[in-house]
């Protein structure tokens, strides 16, 4: 005669097995739904690097986020809220900046090619010139320091406004040329006299001391 205690327990015992098996298929499947190509293999909060020539700054680079990817040929870094680029000139001043919403940086595995790609509102500045361009996406191939794009680009200047369709630059956006412009205008005549402000770098005149000969 079977007890009624043991039939509880070998009921109990078959629920627990039961719940542990479907708890485990849960996970799996999960598991199994998951794209490892799709996932970063690392997300990098505050992302900060520099780049120096000589012991002399040339590049700061920063981003909120940065996810890592990695895939058979290829791995790419994206930056989903955005991405600025700060370019210094010779003597240390800030000269250039390039900032957008989201980019994305290539790396080939299989040879040493890398690109750079800004999207969603790049704004370029190069300060010293008082220069600035906007434009969709653009494209920085750093092996050959220059910046390109094949999008309509808006270009603001001292000397006038220019617009157009694709833009080759050195990396320093100091020799910008818009491929196809269109109504674009400039300035005919300008005061000899005018005296432009680099108002990211000036610091202007020290303070006079009060109270002293």
């Amino acid at each position: 005669m079977v007890r009624l205690g043991t039939i509880f327990r070998t009921t109990a015992t078959a629920l627990a097995v039961a719940f542990v098996v479907y708890s485990c298929k849960g996970r799996l499947s999960v598991a199994d739904r998951l794209d490892l190509d799709e996932t970063p293999l690392q997300t990098v909060d505050s992302m900060f690097f520099v780049q120096t020539e000589n012991g002399r700054l040339k590049m700061r680079v920063e981003a909120p986020v940065m996810e890592v990817y990695d895939k058979d040929t290829c791995s790419y870094d994206l930056f989903p809220q955005g991405l600025s680029v700060y370019g210094y000139a010779e003597d240390g001043s800030l000269e250039t900046t390039i900032v957008s919403r989201e980019a994305r940086h290539d790396k080939s595995k299989v040879t040493d090619a890398e690109q750079w790609s800004a999207f969603g509102h790049v704004v370029i500045r190069n300060i010293i010139k008082q220069e600035t361009m906007e434009t969709d996406t653009i494209y920085w191939d750093r092996k050959n320091q220059e910046i390109y794009t094949d999008c309509y680009i808006k270009m603001y200047s001292p000397s006038g406004y220019m617009q157009g369709y694709g833009m080759r630059s050195d990396e320093m956006a100091r020799n910008s040329i818009i491929m196809r412009p269109f109504n674009s205008y400039g300035v005919v005549e300008q005061d000899s006299t005018r005296v432009l402000v680099d108002s990211v770098n000036f610091i202007g005149p020290m303070p006079f001391e009060t109270g002293k000969k």
